[in-house]
């Protein structure tokens, strides 16, 4: 089993307490105003998780399918939309190799939706591929992943102690590799049985540049990006050496 299904195959009620997923409202805030707040549109949320982006986003009154690898985390999300009465197609489906042709006018990916937590560059680049696949034309994509500026002014290890709060999953031993900029660690975690886990991960970390080609290469034609602030969300945010994250926005031909 691989280190992210380990680790999500038993975690959804500790994941939604985790400070990262603190920033919903905010960022649910960000996509109407780039959806211009049109209800009609469609949206593919990409490794959903336990579906907080989904949720909101249809409490607001948007039609938002949900795809995620753990069934677990996508069991929470079902339990939270029926508990606001809500209907959302969640789906068990790999991000590498979804089923939809050109069905979506918007794709939403944040939280490191499955990219960048693949093994290799390659199948981080199928889950592009595969998003591209199953959008329509002149469909936005908006996705956060890890900025590879961060670690080569930062410590991840100490950034990743700095945000983490009581309960939440620690990450030690940090290596950050500057030929394949992937960094390697081993994160602890508590599952929602309380089982300590204890998984050797390793993440891939992109330039903006990179990011940039890889999407090109897929026909999109504007592709722009922001420094990613949690629950902030905003066009005005500079992507600098000091943020965590960085937040894209992509247009299709």
């Amino acid at each position: 089993m691989k280190w992210y299904e380990s680790l999500f195959e038993n975690y959804a009620e500790k994941y939604d307490n985790e400070n990262f997923t603190q920033g919903t409202i905010g960022e649910c805030d960000f996509i109407e105003k780039e959806l211009q707040f049109n209800k009609s549109l469609k949206i593919l949320d990409v490794g959903c998780g336990t579906g907080r982006h989904a949720i909101e986003l249809s409490k607001r009154g948007y039609n938002v399918t949900g795809i995620d690898l753990s069934e677990s985390q996508l069991k929470r999300a079902r339990e939270k939309a029926k508990a606001n009465n809500l209907f959302i197609d969640f789906q068990c489906q790999d991000a590498r190799n979804m089923s939809f042709n050109s069905e979506f006018d918007v794709a939403i990916m944040l939280c490191e939706g499955g990219f960048p937590l693949m093994e290799t560059d390659e199948m981080n680049y199928e889950i592009l591929q595969s998003v591209a696949k199953a959008l329509k034309p002149q469909a936005k994509f908006i996705f956060t992943t890890l900025n590879g500026l961060f670690p080569l002014y930062n410590s991840i290890e100490e950034f990743g102690a700095s945000v983490t709060e009581e309960g939440n999953a620690t990450y030690r031993n940090n290596t950050f590799d500057l030929m394949t900029f992937r960094d390697h660690n081993i994160t602890e975690v508590e599952d929602d049985s309380g089982n300590k886990l204890m998984l050797e991960c390793n993440e891939r970390y992109y330039v903006p540049s990179e990011i940039t080609w890889l999407l090109k290469s897929l026909g999109y034609k504007t592709i722009e990006i922001f420094g990613a602030k949690l629950g902030a969300f905003s066009r005005t945010h500079k992507l600098t050496t000091e943020d965590f994250e960085m937040l894209v926005v992509a247009k299709n031909h």
